[in-house]
């Protein structure tokens, strides 16, 4: 049994109490909370303020993210150094917590768009093995696993797609494939709060050309679509765990 999980974004109670097992656990990206657009708390919230982060999501959900940015960009100005170390120091104290909660599980953590990989790896537990791009055999499976997020934020766990077909060029033909990102399916790739699309064409142009049997991401926390159809690969979202509280079990159909 490979047991499944995506968009933790600092949910680290709700992963402790849900992780543990005799079977492998596979993270596929998004241990931390910037903003939880539910009820707009999270890391921004706590460094730059409550009001802030709500006219920034309110910006953002009218589709004005012109509008949004140059709200940020505002409110950096003259203080950039100083809101760096505060997002460095709440960074790292959201991944202690949140990597403690895999301590002794057998875990395969790759990262999404939100993440700092850098920070990840280095409090990730002994325990819980960091992937950036490679296969692990589980239950006689070959999994390919491929960290990344799409761009959005520029943070450091975002890459282009051309990184993207580069990383999955050198994991070849699997079982399964495991992303952070959804192919480029509309349905799939675009979550209902806000509209927009965040599909990578190099992750389906993987599955059109290698036909893996399964293929599991996250990243869209409200999708239109949950599964999909492609060629002989079903492709599933395996939820936004801040929210759910779901471990996803893979199963051989």
């Amino acid at each position: 049994m490979i047991r499944i999980v995506s968009d933790v974004h600092g949910a680290a109670a709700a992963l402790g109490r849900v992780v543990r097992g005799d079977s492998p656990l596979l993270v596929l990206g998004d241990l931390i909370n910037f903003i939880d657009y539910r009820d707009n708390s999270g890391i921004v919230s706590d460094v730059a303020g409550r009001g802030f982060v709500d006219r920034v999501v309110e910006l953002r959900a009218r589709g004005d993210y012109a509008a949004a940015g140059e709200l940020w960009r505002d409110y950096r100005k003259g203080r950039e150094d100083e809101l760096r170390e505060r997002y460095a120091l709440a960074i790292r104290a959201e991944y202690s917590v949140v990597c403690e909660a895999l301590r002794g599980v057998d875990a395969y953590v790759t990262y999404g768009n939100v993440d700092n990989p850098a920070v990840m790896r280095e409090l990730l537990p002994s325990s819980a093995r960091f992937v950036e791009a490679e296969v692990v055999t589980l239950d006689d499976r070959r999994i390919g696993i491929v960290g990344g997020g799409v761009p959005t934020i520029n943070s450091p766990g975002e890459i282009s797609d051309a990184e993207m077909a580069k990383r999955l060029a050198t994991i070849g033909p699997v079982d399964i494939l495991c992303t952070h990102v959804a192919p480029a399916i509309a349905p799939l790739a675009t979550d209902v709060i806000g509209g927009r699309q965040k599909g990578s064409p190099a992750v389906l142009a993987f599955i059109e050309e290698h036909q893996p049997g399964y293929h599991y991401f996250g990243d869209i926390h409200q999708p239109q679509a949950v599964s999909w159809r492609i060629g002989r690969t079903l492709s599933q979202n395996v939820g936004y765990f801040r929210a759910t509280g779901r471990v996803v079990v893979h199963r051989e159909s």
